[in-house]
């Protein structure tokens, strides 16, 4: 890994080589953080398809957040079957759920929008089950906030790239990252190296002679240019 300066460019490059394979994501803001919390439990080590499918069922049994919260942790799990993990994530989600209440005295996350970004991502990583990846997502998607969150395929492809150094876990690579990548396009790199990750490099056999990226890749098998 080279040095700071250097990591920049190869960053800059990477957005914008990505920028222009994939665009620039339209992304549809979500309403309500306190069901945002709940997505991105659903979504914890299952695809989308899962979680949206989960979600829908879950909403279908209870009609809101503070019903799901008094349902048995048996009928949550029920519930959310699709999701993979479901025990765990149902007593995530009521757990998650009390301890709001208990805080805040009513299950309203609104208030996170009014503190700074390092405030409200210690606020929620308080809570059962939320790491930085998962107070990352609700932030960012929710209340806009700059926020990057690192999820499998983002750790991967920013690893292969060299962005982060070898040995580095998820948790140090979300500290790295967030501090390198720019504010205003957290989301957009977020989003497209998780495209990325999901159509071309991908962990099995990845597909680096179509890659954007292979000339600024530090992948091993990378020798294309």
């Amino acid at each position: 890994m080279g040095c700071k300066g250097e990591n920049m460019s190869k960053l800059r490059r990477a957005m914008d080589l990505l920028k222009e394979e994939y665009g620039v994501p339209v992304v549809d803001r979500r309403d309500d953080p306190v069901d945002s919390l709940i997505q991105v439990i659903l979504s914890q080590n299952t695809n989308d398809t899962n979680r949206d499918r989960a979600y829908r069922s879950l909403m279908e049994r209870f009609q809101s957040p503070g019903e799901i919260k008094e349902a048995s942790v048996d009928d949550i799990s029920d519930a959310i079957s699709v999701s993979g993990l479901h025990n765990i994530k149902a007593e995530r989600i009521k757990s998650c759920l009390k301890e709001i209440e208990r805080m805040r005295g009513d299950l309203d996350l609104g208030f996170l929008a009014s503190m700074d970004v390092q405030e409200a991502k210690e606020w929620l990583r308080k809570l059962p089950g939320i790491g930085p990846k998962s107070a990352a997502v609700v932030l960012n998607f929710t209340f806009g906030m700059e926020t990057f969150p690192v999820d499998t395929h983002v750790f991967r492809v920013s690893s292969r790239l060299g962005l982060v150094p070898d040995g580095s876990t998820r948790e140090s690579a979300y500290d790295i990252l967030e501090d390198m990548v720019p504010g205003e396009r957290k989301q957009e790199f977020h989003i497209n190296l998780i495209k990325h990750g999901r159509k071309i490099c991908r962990a099995r056999s990845p597909r680096c002679k179509e890659c954007v990226l292979n000339c600024i890749c530090d992948y091993p098998e990378v020798d294309l240019c």
